[in-house]
């Protein structure tokens, strides 16, 4: 036991002294942002998958466990792949030109996206979404930094807010099927479902009878 211990300590010291060698740093980041990309994907679609499924999704009990998992499975896989893949290219480009500039992110970000979120299923999908609304307000705010356009004299928000809802209730009523369809969900739920009711059963506790009466 105390020679396995030893191997193990010997093995701990070797590791150790390996991730501390700047040469291999850029390759060691690669790895690291894989592990990372999938513990993050994990954390956050696990929780999501999981009120969402048992909100919206009908089925068993079982189907809808390997409906979280799998959801859960792609979005840390396709996030560990991105990360492994953008910081790869990143690593690859600042070596063969002796340094890093701004474009080098966003070609190995473009084809980081082309082949890991390319394919157009649920999950990708409501990532891009995500990353578009974040890009607009970046953008946005970029522009007033640059001076590309003024400085709002008031909050531009309040706006921005009514002009949001505006469109997408506008989307939802005439044109639901240019909505994603956990998006249509959520809506129905709220905007649908509020206007059925039969008693103070499905009006107060429960959204909708399951009986037949």
């Amino acid at each position: 036991m105390a020679g396995g211990g030893d191997s193990l300590r010997a093995l701990l010291r070797a590791a150790n002294a390996l991730l501390q060698q700047r040469r291999y740093h850029a390759a060691l980041a690669v790895i690291k942002g894989f592990r990372n990309g999938a513990v993050y994907g994990a954390k956050i679609r696990a929780p999501h998958a999981l009120v969402m499924t048992f909100l919206f999704k009908s089925g068993s009990f079982r189907e809808k466990l390997k409906s979280i998992a799998q959801a859960t499975y792609t979005h840390s896989r396709n996030l560990a792949y991105f990360v492994f893949t953008y910081k790869g290219l990143l690593a690859a480009q600042s070596r063969l030109q002796g340094k890093k500039i701004p474009f080098h992110s966003f070609l190995a970000a473009c084809i980081g996206g082309w082949l890991v979120f390319g394919d157009n299923n649920p999950i990708n999908s409501q990532i891009i979404m995500y990353l578009l609304s974040r890009i607009l307000f970046g953008l946005a705010r970029l522009a007033v930094e640059k001076g590309y356009i003024p400085q709002p004299r008031q909050d531009p928000f309040p706006l921005l807010a009514a002009l949001v809802w505006g469109t997408v209730l506008w989307l939802f009523e005439y044109h639901r099927d240019t909505l994603q369809p956990s998006l249509q969900s959520s809506m129905t739920y709220l905007y649908e479902d509020s206007e059925v009711w039969h008693d103070v059963s499905d009006f107060l506790v429960y959204n909708k009878r399951t009986d037949s009466k």
